[in-house]
Parts: structure tokens; sequence; C-alpha cells
């Protein structure tokens, strides 16, 4: 839609050009307004008479709800939602003063635009406000420009504006807009006490009163109405079970069910399923893979590892959980994870371990870690021995180490020498050279 007015008040001619964009729509939850608070300058918006207003925050992204709750999937839901719409009218004026450089250029002067509106059926009422040569003594060097809410249907509306001259071209310059929308009512007035400096503007140099005539071109977005939907979310209707797929897995295991291949440690048969236990072990999975003869048999003896160990480890493959009693079986359990390439059981077996080292078994530990390559348990071992050195070499495990593991104790000891050094150093300094003697 566009509509024109031509209006003469005492030689001036008021051209007002209305353009009125299709509203649009911004989205926000029903906990998603907010004020907005704003540090006013001399130069930001305000009231000609110095008032201030509250403003609007819009917040985006509604989705299932605004509460709490968990779904299977991991992604919040809500039992009830809300989803709040609000609509925004957008629409332009343009005010075109002739003889600009004939207005009364006493302070506080104004000059009024005709009213206009963001369509024929728009029971809002609007006007464009200048004071010339400023509203007060701080502002008489510059125009003062703002945005006058004639008439209105409701208590207060809010809305945002942007104020800007059009040059010979045609183009905008100068512009100058609201950071946040303000709440407007009848009678009230927004914009900016130091819009423009005159000399500035009078200034033919730069092109703003082509033919002495000032455009003003003002683009205004009115919040015309909320909308609420509720609803409540279908997926509060159903319960999902919890997963269930390590006791299955585990139900599996003890009843033997489908079996395939059987593990025979130390007199004790483990009937075990193939599949599972190459995709949980590249140990397994090789040994499956290659023309082995337990791979014709279907049939292993393993003699390396106790049966209650290899209960559980088997327990881990197919549930993934650490035994119970891990702590009274780590050191064993870790070398058969080892053995079978389980890391993360092997972490697991290596966490016990660190958390019960004692004085008497950090010797024993820090073997068992340099064997089965459990880096992390052998760094705290070592800290842990030259932590508590005086005690430790009175310990058994103290003469193993120093009569079969030498390496392991020049490991300790390089360790301690480092911890020391360091220290030292930090509070030595940076050495100096020594001066030559004469």
């Amino acid at each position: 839609m566009e509509a024109t007015a031509l209006e003469s008040d005492s030689g001036n001619t008021n051209m007002a050009v209305i353009r009125v964009a299709s509203p649009s729509s911004v989205m926000m939850n029903s906990g998603g307004v907010s004020s907005v608070s704003s540090q006013l300058s001399s130069s930001d918006c305000c009231t000609s008479g110095g008032g201030g207003g509250g403003g609007i925050g819009v917040g985006s992204g509604v989705g299932s709800g605004c509460g709490g709750g968990g779904s299977g999937n991991g992604h919040p839901f809500a039992e009830n939602w809300c989803f709040t719409q609000v609509k925004v009218i957008k629409f332009s004026y343009m005010w075109t003063i002739n003889n600009f450089s004939f207005c009364r250029e006493e302070m506080g002067e104004v000059l009024k635009s005709s009213t206009f509106s963001a369509g024929s059926n728009d029971r809002l009422k609007w006007c464009l406000r200048i004071n010339p040569k400023g509203l007060d003594e701080e502002s008489k060097d510059y125009l003062s420009l703002y945005l006058l809410l004639v008439h209105c249907y409701k208590n207060e509306v809010r809305a945002k504006f942007k104020f800007s001259i059009l040059n010979a071209k045609r183009e905008e310059t100068k512009a100058m807009e609201s950071q946040r929308a303000y709440r407007f009512v009848q009678g009230k007035d927004w914009g900016f006490k130091k819009f423009i400096r005159r000399d500035f503007l009078l200034d033919e140099m730069n092109g703003l009163l082509p033919d002495d005539k000032l455009t003003i071109f003002c683009e205004v977005s009115v919040v015309s109405d909320t909308v609420n939907v509720t609803g409540q979310s279908a997926v509060s209707q159903f319960n999902v079970p919890d997963c269930r797929l390590a006791d299955d897995l585990c139900e599996l295991l003890d009843s033997q069910r489908f079996s395939d291949f059987c593990l025979l440690v130390h007199g004790q048969e483990f009937r075990v399923h193939k599949a599972i236990l190459a995709a949980r072990s590249a140990v397994f999975a090789a040994m499956f893979e290659h023309e082995m003869e337990e791979r014709k048999l279907n049939r292993v003896v393993i003699t390396d590892v106790d049966a209650e160990v290899m209960a559980n480890m088997l327990r881990y493959i197919y549930t993934g959980q650490a035994p119970p009693n891990l702590e009274s079986i780590a050191d064993d359990l870790l070398a058969a994870a080892d053995k079978y390439a389980l890391e993360r059981l092997k972490v697991m077996c290596e966490q016990a371990l660190c958390a019960g080292l004692t004085v008497e078994n950090a010797c024993d530990t820090l073997i068992l870690a340099d064997l089965h390559s459990a880096d992390q348990l052998k760094q705290q071992a070592i800290l842990y021995i030259n932590t508590n050195a005086a005690e430790v070499i009175e310990s058994t495990g103290w003469n193993t180490l120093v009569n079969k593991y030498p390496q392991l104790l020049a490991e300790a000891f390089k360790a301690l020498a480092t911890q020391q050094t360091l220290p030292l150093l930090m509070m030595m300094g940076p050495c100096r050279k020594r001066s030559k003697q004469t």
C-alpha cells in the first residue's frame, strides 16, 4: 500500500509517503519478554520531555517447552508448552520540507509533519516533529527530531524507529535508530535531541539540502499483537523403559544360550559367543579369524588366567561394567585385560590399584605396571615411592625392586632427582658466568 498526502503550512510543503511492509513475525517463548535498560547520552534516543520508558526484549525459539524432564534421546521436553507469536508491523514515512533555511530559528520552535499510520485501517496515528534549532540551550546547535504518537486506542504501544536524511541522490545518510522498542502512550514522543548539527546540515558541500529541501525518512516497527498457543506434549504420554542391554547380555552369558565357543580355564568351562568376544577384544577377533586350531575345535585352553578372573573379565566384555570386587582382584585382572587388549578395563584396574597403594605394595605395584605397560599406574607408583621413600626402602618389595628390576629403580631415582632439582633451580635463579681474574 502507498499513500501520498500534501499539506501546506506557512510556505512549507509536507509530503508524506507511506510504505506498509507485510507484518513480520518474531517467535519467542513464554518467558522471553524482559525489560531492557539503556544508558542514554546526549545523542541517544530520548523524549522531548526527558522522560524514560521501558523496552521490550524478544527471545527466539520455542521447541518442545520450557520445563525440565528428559527423554530417551537426551533432548529436553516438557509435558506442557506454550508458543508465543509476537506480530510486528513495519512501515515507513517520508517528510519533505521545502525552503528549510527559512524556518524560524528560535530555540524550541516546533515543526510537525502531517499524521500517518501503517494503513487506512490502522488506528494508531503518528507524526514527526522537529526543532530546527534544537530543543533547549544544550541542543541549540543541532536539529532535534522526534516520533510522536498522536492517537492511540490502547494504553500503550511499543515501537522501534529509524531516522535518516535523504541527500540529493535520494540516498539515506546520517541515519540514527533506537536500540530497543520504546514505550509510547498517546501524546508521547521519542527521538534524538542532537540528531544532526545545524552547520553540517546547512553546508551546501554536504548535499543534504538540495534546492533547500530537507527530506527526512522514517522507518517504524510496531508491536501489534501477541498470540499464545498452548498444548501438551505427546511425548509425555509414553514411558520409555530403561535400557536393558547390559542385563540382557549378562543373562545371555549366564544362560549359555546360542553359545558357539568354549574357554577351558583350569578345568572350568565358559560357554561364550564368538561374535561378542570378537567385537570387544582384538585378541579374540584375531584368534577367530585365522586358521588356528582353536577356531577348528571351537575351544581353547587358557592356563595363565585364574577362573575367577576369567569370569569377571567375561562379565565386563558382555556388560562393560567393572566387577564389584575389583579392588581384591585388580592386579590379576589388569594382567588379563592387558593380554586381551581390553584398554578400558585395564585403566579401571589401574585406578583401583592406585587407590590402594601402601608402603608394602608400592614396589610390587610398580613392577606390575611396568610389566603390563600401565603407564598411568606406573607414574603414580613412582610418585608414591619417592614421597614415602624412607618407609618404602624398609619393605620386602624394595629388595625385589633392587635385585631384579634395577632399571625401574633408576627411573624412580631419576624422577626423584627431577622433583628435587626443579624447585632448587627456581630458588637459585639463572646461572651467572664467572668473571676472569686478572
